[in-house]
């Protein structure tokens, strides 16, 4: 980035840090943009330049979230043998080391109460994840059967999400957590893709996962193509 995006940027972050622990200390529907404005430093035309609205200041990182799992499937990453396995093991790798963007660190709950307590917040909460639906779903190899393959995924994944709120805001252990959604998120997602074990690095052709999808992706990381042709390594499946 240029020295403007870059001042940009951090003005960005330094208004979204701003908000953020008013919201916590006071609730989102009781703080005002302008408090917000008055704590960052700028005025209340800055923080609407820079979040349309003061849900967008809560949720921040709404863009990066919304891609995500797109991005987990479009490549997919070596060692994964179909979409439903790639977001399988994203999400078990982020349990597993406790990562605080899924609500396992210090504070989660504080964000969770929040939540919880804002109609509005709940109601962007939905339409985000209505968002991440329709990005994975464009994401996948294109067939009829993409936006119900796309549901399924990100079903799975926000109700795993969802059961982890639970948890934390019941005072349970984030270790305990973590290990019971690791196992409970594996057998949900058994009936979309039964393979456990991760391939050393090829795609294979893996039998029973849900529309041939493992061999989707063997019929595409073994077809050249004309980036392999040139010497570039291949695009993935779009």
């Amino acid at each position: 980035m240029g020295l403007r995006e870059t001042k940009k940027q951090q003005t960005r972050t330094a208004i979204a840090d701003a908000a953020l622990p008013l919201f916590l200390a006071h609730g989102f529907d009781r703080v005002t943009v302008a408090e917000v404005a008055r704590h960052a430093g700028v005025s209340t035309n800055t923080v609407f330049n820079y979040f349309p609205t003061k849900e967008d200041l809560f949720f921040d990182r709404q863009s990066e979230v919304e891609q995500y799992l797109a991005a987990l499937v479009d490549p997919l990453p070596p060692g994964a043998c179909c979409p439903a396995a790639a977001v399988r093991d994203d999400l078990c790798a982020a349990l597993g080391r406790g990562d605080p963007a899924l609500g396992l660190g210090p504070g989660a709950a504080d964000f969770f109460r929040t939540v919880e307590a804002s109609p509005a917040l709940r109601a962007r909460e939905r339409e985000i994840g209505e968002r991440v639906e329709t990005a994975l779903s464009a994401a996948l190899p294109p067939s009829p059967t993409a936006p119900l393959l796309a549901g399924a995924l990100a079903g799975l994944h926000r109700a795993t999400l969802r059961e982890l709120r639970r948890r934390v805001l019941a005072g349970d252990p984030p270790a305990t957590v973590a290990a019971d959604l690791t196992a409970a998120a594996t057998a949900a997602f058994a009936p979309l893709c039964p393979c456990q074990a991760v391939s050393s690095g090829s795609v294979g052709r893996w039998s029973g996962c849900a529309v041939d999808w493992c061999a989707v992706g063997a019929d595409r990381a073994a077809a050249p193509g004309p980036e392999a042709e040139a010497g570039r390594p291949p695009a993935g499946p779009s």
